[in-house]
């Protein structure tokens, strides 16, 4: 028991930490480096798909290859990582897949339509396969999607609803999200949106005809809060190239 004025002090615990260096988005990559896992540190229990990007493009001005990338890293490698580790899951009856998607997967905005599309994907992935996993009576193996509201990594900088509005809906800070992950993953919930706002959101996106779903977005500033993101990340690349002389 710590003294007045001494913080508890965990147990001391001999855990080991493995990292390694994988290409999600080649599902080569992802192969060889599950056998590395499974040689050097043992069969995975929990997988959690938490790799994304995104180009930051209009959709006509967006090169190929990174609607390919945004494709493969955010919604074909959970295919690959699931097929390397599921296996062995089933065998055990005994494990837990986490989505880590987002928002956008759930209801889309202006701007960002492969990020859109390939977390539209990694939802319905996510979703087929835990019907599946239910339907094989696999009911040792958990699943978990989260879908959480902008977060505060610096990866949508300059993304802006209503002014007004964004008091009530401010950036969520990456902590307040792993800990609600954590808590869901924990209690074995099957889905986990923050804030709890976003439940409201989806659930009138999904009710409401379209013109009243864009009436909705404008009132909140969401029908065109990525354009200040874009132009933040068009305004770097011009100034990269003007410094490298391209």
């Amino acid at each position: 028991v710590a003294g007045d004025g001494e913080k508890d002090v965990p147990p001391h615990c001999n855990l080991q930490v493995y990292t390694y260096t994988c290409d999600v988005g080649k599902r080569e990559n992802v192969y060889l480096t599950a056998e590395r896992v499974r040689k050097e540190v043992g069969e995975v229990s929990v997988l959690v798909n938490n790799a994304g990007v995104v180009s930051g493009h209009h959709l006509l001005e967006c090169p190929d290859e990174l609607i390919e990338r945004t494709m493969m890293v955010n919604c074909h490698a959970h295919f690959w990582t699931t097929k390397a580790f599921l296996p062995k899951m089933l065998e055990m009856n005994h494990g837990h897949i986490v989505t880590v998607a987002s928002s956008l997967g759930l209801f889309s905005t202006a701007g960002v339509e492969d990020y859109c599309a390939s977390k539209f994907g990694a939802v319905g992935f996510h979703e087929s396969l835990s019907h599946e996993l239910k339907a094989a009576e696999k009911d040792g193996i958990k699943t978990t999607l989260v879908c959480p509201y902008l977060v505060d990594t610096g990866m949508f900088r300059g993304c802006r609803i209503r002014k007004e509005i964004e008091p009530f809906l401010p950036p969520l800070k990456p902590e307040y999200c792993v800990k609600q992950a954590m808590r869901a993953i924990l209690t074995d919930q099957p889905m986990i949106c923050t804030p709890r706002l976003m439940y409201m959101v989806t659930f009138m996106k999904s009710i409401l005809p379209f013109e009243a779903v864009v009436c909705m977005y404008r009132f909140l500033g969401a029908d065109k809060c990525m354009y200040p993101f874009i132009a933040q990340r068009k305004q770097a690349t011009n100034n990269n190239e003007a410094k490298n002389g391209i």
